[in-house]
């Protein structure tokens, strides 16, 4: 199966435009370097750092905060299948509604447009995953197309697994001062500003209202809070990093995306589609990852949906025949 070169982003046109745009060529070495300090410079000419400058401690504890929560999460005493419910509701809202849907295929890639209420809406449901607000999600993320498996991408593959699933956020991120440079189209809204900088704070109205459907349900306050915040967040939070570890190590390879994005399935299932992880560099505009044969893609379905009910417009696809003529591609 081959795939369509062409160097120009798609074309918006009708109710679904399509594209055969690929990722450009990327190089490593001396040239990702440069065009990264290009990024990493601000609007006084000042150039900032490209490499870290040591370790994170604030999400160092952070980390270790929460992962021990949820390991208390798991005593009996707090097992219910309220609990239960509690975590897979929250985890459709916060890694389906707002990560996959919304930081990375509205957010990051355009891929479709909906009405402001809905982007700002599912720009809500991806800051209660507690993974950055949207302004410096998208943004690096946006950076880590440019420089994907290069020493400028900030978890960078060929680092090792550990790296590129954790051990790049526990130290600092200089791909963060790029991020301005990354985001015009999001800093405009103030809500998304407000989202940026408040993200964290989201957790406390979910855990009083957690708290309050425990209790007067008999499922226990804590138990519900304990299920729905910590240990929900560290199953969405390894889940999504398995995005940048797993499937850039373990899978299979259909398009010459200039980088080491494999197509795993297994993460695919977890991710609601994220793990046809190749097909999305290939084509990374694509609000569709899943062409392939069986290749379920979840979130796309929930686009799909959003389409017919006329509220997901300039849908983004690959060209049939840039994906192998697979006419559901286009469907």
């Amino acid at each position: 199966m081959t795939a369509t070169r062409s160097s120009r982003p798609a074309r918006r046109s009708g109710p679904q435009a399509q594209h055969t745009r690929r990722s450009a060529t990327i190089t490593g070495g001396p040239d990702a370097l440069r065009r990264a300090q290009a990024l990493h410079t601000n609007r006084d000419g000042d150039h900032l750092a490209t490499a870290s400058t040591g370790k994170n401690w604030t999400v160092i504890l952070f980390m270790a905060a929460i992962h021990l929560l949820a390991i208390v999460a798991l005593l009996p005493q707090f097992w219910s299948w309220a609990g239960v419910a509690t975590l897979v509701i929250l985890y459709w809202v916060t890694a389906c509604l707002g990560v996959t849907i919304g930081y990375h295929r509205l957010l990051s890639h355009r891929s479709f447009r909906v009405p402001r209420w809905l982007e700002r809406f599912f720009a809500t449901c991806g800051a209660l995953s507690c993974q950055h607000g949207p302004i410096d999600w998208v943004g690096l993320h946006r950076h880590h197309h440019k420089f994907s498996d290069t020493e400028a991408d900030h978890h960078d593959s060929s680092k090792g697994f550990w790296w590129s699933h954790m051990g790049w956020m526990l130290e600092s991120v200089p791909a963060m001062a790029a991020v301005p440079r990354l985001t015009g189209d999001l800093v405009t809204d103030p809500y998304h500003r407000w989202l940026n900088r408040w993200f964290l704070m989201l957790q406390l109205p979910l855990a009083g209202l957690l708290f309050w459907i425990g209790t007067v349900t008999g499922a226990g306050g804590w138990a519900l809070v304990l299920w729905g915040i910590p240990l929900r967040l560290v199953i969405v939070y390894h889940f999504t990093w398995l995005v940048n570890s797993a499937t850039h190590c373990w899978g299979s390879t259909v398009h010459d995306s200039g980088d080491n994005s494999r197509n795993n399935p297994w993460v695919a299932a977890f991710t609601f589609g994220e793990g046809w992880h190749n097909n999305h560099h290939a084509y990374p505009h694509s609000a569709r990852h899943g062409f392939g044969p069986g290749q379920v893609d979840l979130t796309w379905q929930h686009i799909r949906l959003l389409r017919f009910l006329g509220l997901a417009k300039d849908v983004r696809l690959p060209r049939a025949a840039a994906v192998g003529n697979d006419p559901q591609a286009m469907s």
